[in-house]
């Protein structure tokens, strides 16, 4: 199958483009950068250098690929315009095709709660962009999924940093997010890259949470760090990570990822968060280095 991918280089999309590349696909990746088309090439992929808000430049691209994905994600305020660039894009080259696009969701969106994909969604402000585009793609006229990440960690990269790299109290308290009753549904990204194919390969529309269905509460994070742990404030944590960021962290969430489990036979099967915050949580390169050391 040929693939068009946007996002290769980033946390999620280079985990993506690793498995495709495995699976035995042929991928060509839409980069911004000489350096990003080097990786990409260096992996074993396509690249080809381009903007994603030219929607003409994309639709281009989009004729001569057999499915796209798109994880790539600017955040700099700029995530809704490309989002809506990329689908316009598609919504014109698949039109009434089989051909499959899969979409990145978010599962703040749906807010606090034990949640599952057929529950209406409550998207604090700094998600609810997402609501129109995942509309849009699953409207029609497209064979359009959206794959909803839970919090993605793996390879000492991600969101769960705010954990393994947090400050510590004079006691060597690690500081949680918030006061740490609250839970966080997640999902290892080389698991959710598998996600990834197997929508892509299968070709079946429709929202799917891609966790893994394992939900520790930030204490329990906390407690893999260091031996004790300090709550904080609302405010203090909003100071700390910015409002609108912390307000997310803070949300209440439990998955299951049964849907994805029985509709691709998705299997998730790498090391939890807490065991891998308990290891260290070392980047690949930190790893290198402390193996050098070695």
């Amino acid at each position: 199958m040929r693939v068009l991918l946007t996002g290769a280089t980033g946390f999620v999309g280079s985990a993506v483009l690793r498995r495709l590349l495995e699976a035995g696909h042929e991928v060509t990746a839409i980069v911004r950068s000489q350096a990003s088309a080097d990786a990409v090439a260096a992996a074993g992929g396509s690249a080809v250098v381009g903007d994603l808000f030219d929607t003409e430049f994309l639709t281009s691209q989009l004729a001569s690929v057999d499915a796209a994905i798109h994880t790539a994600a600017p955040d700099d305020g700029t995530d809704a315009q490309m989002d809506d660039a990329v689908i316009d894009a598609v919504q014109v080259a698949f039109a009434g095709s089989a051909r499959p696009f899969i979409y990145t969701g978010g599962i703040w969106t749906w807010g606090s709660g034990v949640i599952d994909e057929t529950m209406p969604q409550n998207a604090p402000p700094i998600t609810s962009w997402r609501l129109a585009r995942q509309e849009r793609v699953l409207a029609g006229g497209i064979n359009g999924t959206v794959l909803v990440p839970g919090i993605v960690y793996g390879h000492g990269l991600g969101i769960p940093n705010v954990v393994a790299r947090a400050p510590h109290s004079e006691s060597g308290a690690v500081y949680l997010v918030g006061d740490g009753s609250q839970h966080w549904t997640t999902v290892h990204v080389d698991d959710l890259a598998d996600l990834y194919v197997a929508a892509v390969e299968q070709g079946k529309g429709g929202i799917f949470h891609g966790v893994s269905g394992v939900n520790p509460t930030v204490q329990e994070l906390g407690l893999a760090v260091a031996p004790s742990t300090e709550p904080q404030s609302p405010e203090a944590t909003r100071d700390r990570l910015g409002a609108g960021f912390a307000d997310a962290l803070m949300l209440d969430q439990q998955a299951s990822g049964k849907r994805a489990r029985e509709t691709f036979g998705w299997r998730p099967r790498r090391a939890t968060l807490a065991d891998e915050l308990r290891e260290g949580y070392l980047t690949d390169s930190e790893m290198n280095a402390a193996t050098a050391l070695d």
